[in-house]
């Protein structure tokens, strides 16, 4: 082999594909393209970080969406619980048994303060009719400005500002219109 491409200690120096290095080949490559290349895969994985960061805050809003879509089926669930409930309090406080009484008020008070530390939340019926809180099931004659909540018949709930159930509520005629069914 002739001796321009042996290194200092004899040994012949090789291309990375094992082919004898030519003598003035560069060390290092100074192609502006490899530059380019450079600055391209690292705006890809710049970018790709970037989707997989999107990626990760999009499934953990999904998981919190689907826990809280749980939440409020369960919710939902429990609002006949909660009416049985009320009546039960209504019933037992008609008897002469306190202790009983006062057993089921406690129980009751539980269930709900357990409910609410979760994120339920009776609807406020004092005042003006809302419609989207609130339903008619009838309406009545009274002294106060019409679309007034007289009564409620039955609660409402949110859940975490999702309706559950609208409150069911008596209120006060328009009296606009009880003038014209006189006519």
């Amino acid at each position: 082999m002739p001796e321009d491409n042996k290194n200092t200690n004899g040994s012949q120096e090789l291309k990375k594909n094992g082919q004898p290095k030519a003598e003035g080949a560069q060390q290092t490559s100074a192609n502006p393209q490899d530059s380019q290349d450079y600055k391209d895969l690292k705006e890809s994985m710049l970018r790709l970080a970037a989707e997989f960061d999107n990626y990760k805050k999009r499934t953990k809003a999904d998981s919190e969406l689907a826990k809280n879509l749980g939440k409020a089926e369960l919710m939902r669930s429990l609002l006949p619980i909660m009416d049985e409930f009320e009546l039960a309090l209504i019933a037992v406080n008609k008897t002469d048994d306190k202790n009983i009484a006062k057993g089921v008020e406690m129980l009751y008070s539980n269930f709900i303060d357990t409910l609410k530390k979760d994120g339920l939340a009776e609807i406020p019926c004092k005042g003006v009719f809302d419609p989207y809180m609130h339903e008619i099931v009838m309406t009545k004659e009274s002294k106060e400005k019409g679309g007034t909540i007289l009564e409620v018949v039955k609660k409402g709930y949110t859940f975490d500002r999702t309706l559950l159930r609208p409150a069911s509520v008596i209120v006060a005629k328009d009296g606009s219109s009880a003038e014209d069914d006189k006519k």
